[in-house]
Order: structure tokens, then C-alpha cells, then sequence
């Protein structure tokens, strides 16, 4: 098996003077879907801001395509190929959803995805591309993330909670966004805390708990291990 795109070794974090990630080890290849699964406050979220360079103090290794980034600042990290749609999503309010769609600046040699594309994956967002930040639905803007790193040309996508408080329907766009996603090549890290929405997307999951990984599951292993992800995600 080739070389993980990225892989994570003994990796503490820090805020401030909080200890919150405690080794976690993990690894995610090319073009895979890995999700994160735990309770809130496991440590899933702290380990995609570790990651980004998003935390205070680090320790360990962090390799992404194959170079070392624990030292490397966030806007280097990115630059790597590496997009970060956060849970708070991020969306400027005074710009109008096209603008937010610009905004962000391309870290591929070859550019991001199309406008046309995006559109084709997320015609609410064509819809309302003139339309201010303020002014769209909780789903759209969580569409508008995601495309928004689309454009960047990032091949790595960490996504934190995207399927969080929103409709069915808009939660069902999501998992068609990350199928087709992921058979054109991207590699995705999920944080879930919907396990019905990841169980049918990823390819193998990481159990968290106290920043620590637990478990380490395929997806095949999912039915098996029912007791166990009860005991630790209560689903």
C-alpha cells in the first residue's frame, strides 16, 4: 500500500494550558473517507484544528503528502492541499454567496473545481448567488462551506460536524456531495456526531475518546462492534 497522505504520530495539542490531545495516531490514504466518531469533547474536532495548525502548542508528527507539517502554520498547511470546513462554517454575512465563493485563494497548481460544477452539485447555491451571507438557510450555508474549499483546489478535506442541525434533505445532498467526491479522488476526514450519516459514507472509522483514538474499525466491522460504539457514541 502506498505511502498515508497523511498520518498522524503520537499527537499531542495543547490550548493554552489544557492538554486535550493525548498521542492519537491515525492514517488516511489517498481517496479514502475516514471518520472521526466520539462524544462531544473527545477530542475529534481538537485533532482536525491540530492537524490545520489551529491549536496552541503540538507535539508529534503530522505528515501530509509525505512532509512534515507540526511546525508548519496554518496558511502553509493549507497550501499543501489541505481544506478545512469548520462547524461554525464561517460564512462572511456582508458578502453575497458568490463572493464568498471567490474568495478563498487557490492552493492547486491546476485551480479548484469549476463554478459550473459546483453549481451542478449545489444548484441552491446558483440560486442564490447574489443573495448576502445573512440571507441563506443553515443547509446553504453549509453548502456554500463546502464548495467554498472546492475551489481552493485542496485534494485533502477535513470536515467538522457538516451534517449538524440540518434538514434530511439537505443532510442527504451532503452524502451524495462526499460519494461523488470521493470517485473523483478526494480524500475526506469526517467529525460526525450523526453516525447513521457516516456509516454509509466512510471507509473506516476512528473511535475517540478523551483525546485519545479507542478503537479503529472498517466499515464491514461496524455490525460487530454494535456494543462497543453504543458504549461510546450512545447510538
Amino acid at each position: 500500500m502506498n505511502a498515508p497522505l497523511l498520518e498522524l504520530k503520537n499527537l499531542n495539542a495543547w490550548y493554552g494550558e489544557s492538554h486535550v490531545l493525548h498521542g492519537v495516531n491515525l492514517e488516511v490514504h489517498k481517496g479514502e473517507v475516514v471518520t472521526l466518531l466520539g462524544r462531544n469533547g473527545a477530542g475529534r474536532t481538537s485533532t482536525l484544528r491540530a492537524i490545520m495548525g489551529l491549536t496552541g502548542k503540538r507535539s508529534g508528527s503530522v505528515s501530509l503528502f509525505g512532509q512534515e507539517a507540526i511546525s508548519m502554520a496554518p496558511h502553509h498547511i493549507a497550501r499543501l492541499g489541505v481544506g478545512f470546513c469548520p462547524e461554525e462554517r464561517g460564512i462572511f454575512a456582508t458578502l453575497t454567496t458568490g463572493e464568498n465563493l471567490m474568495l478563498p485563494p487557490r492552493v492547486a497548481k491546476n485551480g479548484g473545481m469549476s463554478v459550473a460544477h459546483i453549481f451542478d452539485m449545489f444548484p441552491n447555491l446558483k440560486e442564490r448567488l447574489n443573495s448576502p451571507g445573512t440571507k441563506l438557510s443553515g443547509g446553504e450555508q453549509q453548502m456554500l462551506a463546502v464548495a467554498r474549499i472546492l475551489r481552493t483546489g485542496a485534494q485533502l478535506l477535513l470536515l467538522d460536524e457538516i451534517s449538524e442541525g440540518l434538514a434530511p434533505v439537505i443532510v442527504q445532498t451532503l452524502g451524495r456531495v462526499i460519494r461523488d467526491l470521493k470517485s473523483r479522488g478526494f480524500t475526506i476526514v469526517l467529525v460526525e456526531q450523526n453516525f447513521r450519516f457516516s456509516a454509509g459514507l466512510a471507509d473506516r472509522f476512528y473511535v475517540m475518546d478523551g483525546g485519545k483514538v479507542v478503537h479503529h474499525l472498517r466499515q464491514d466491522e461496524l455490525a460487530a462492534n454494535a456494543t462497543m460504539l453504543q458504549e461510546f457514541l450512545g447510538v
